[in-house]
């Protein structure tokens, strides 16, 4: 086990440290003077560093990698960062140190998301299902693949996390307004970040594959989808299918965010509002939380979402669940 992380280093201490490299460009000062800048990472964060007059053996090194580090933790401009004095490539390291794990059972929330999938109830809906996660390889991949690379649910197993939640918060949502489809809004949820899977790769640090720099995740859920239809015999009715794949290309809501178009169905609607409620609310509470472990009441503003944010220390005295006689009486009251 690593003795140093991320998320603990102050300003001024020495590092000695293995890390992922998650990227590695040479670059030159005002003087013309050669230096790397890096970005290092492991299972709570990452940081920057710079590497002045290095090695042929540091330049050498491929991003992607596992490297040992010896240096000190400075501030440039605000913000903590790593000057580097040695760097080299590390062949034994425990991948348990460099990637966070979703600290769910994996058995709870494959059998999770088997039911939810299981609910749906339209016989189309079901066959484009099979079609997608009946796909062994494909689901093992989607079940330990991130969310993300650097926001929401950015940690194995963390993709379907997301994908339940939103689904979970789908069936709801269909279920409270009227003339839903709830079966096509749940099967888009369930859908609607399959992309991630070829979009990132996550073998000691996440990263982009070269799909998913050219084309994004959004793009490649919805070619997912449509090969899984061609393969339908029967195929499914046109107008389902246009509809799903809608939902998919439309959920990140508007195309400065990356949605190729705007929702213009009710589903896809409900589908980007679920969508961003769970990412906004996964970041809040990893924000929250690393105060927290800090002993602190708030954040910092320097975050996504530009402002302080309240991390209240958990209560010692948990509150107990009213039985039904008090129940009754809260709700006369």
């Amino acid at each position: 086990m690593k003795s140093q992380y991320v998320r603990e280093l102050a300003e001024g201490a020495r590092v000695d440290s293995q890390f992922a490299l998650a990227s590695k460009e040479m670059r030159s000062t005002r003087a013309g003077e050669a230096f790397l800048a890096l970005e290092l990472g492991d299972r709570t964060g990452r940081i920057p560093a710079v590497y002045f007059r290095p090695t042929s053996e540091a330049m050498a090194v491929p991003s992607g990698g596992v490297v040992r580090v010896r240096g000190v933790v400075s501030t440039y401009r605000g913000s903590k960062r790593i000057s580097v004095e040695h760097l080299a490539p590390s062949a034994e390291y425990d991948p348990a140190d460099l990637m966070e794990s979703s600290r769910r059972a994996q058995d709870e929330v494959i059998a999770e998301f088997k039911a939810l999938a299981g609910s749906v109830r339209d016989r189309g809906m079901r066959r484009i299902l099979k079609a997608v996660f009946g796909d062994r390889s494909f689901f093992d991949r989607f079940v330990v693949c991130p969310g993300g690379r650097a926001h929401h649910h950015a940690y194995l197993g963390g993709l379907i996390e997301h994908t339940l939640a939103v689904a979970t918060l789908c069936r709801a949502l269909g279920s409270a307004y009227p003339g839903v489809d709830t079966d096509l809004l749940l099967t888009a949820a369930l859908l609607h970040d399959v992309g991630k899977v070829d979009e990132l790769t996550y073998d000691t640090a996440v990263s982009y594959t070269d799909e998913g720099r050219l084309l994004g995740h959004v793009i490649l859920s919805e070619r997912r989808l449509r090969d899984a239809a061609g393969t339908l015999s029967p195929s499914l009715p046109a107008g389902l299918l246009t509809r799903l794949s809608h939902a998919v290309l439309s959920h990140h809501g508007e195309p400065e965010w990356g949605a190729p178009k705007r929702p213009s169905t009710i589903e896809a609607l409900l589908l980007h509002h679920a969508d961003e409620l769970d990412a906004k609310a996964n970041d809040f509470l990893s924000l929250a939380g690393g105060a927290s472990r800090a002993e602190e009441q708030w954040t910092d503003a320097t975050n996504l979402f530009r402002r302080p944010l309240h991390a209240p220390a958990p209560r010692a005295d948990e509150q107990s669940v009213p039985d039904a006689e008090e129940a009754r009486h809260l709700v006369r009251a």
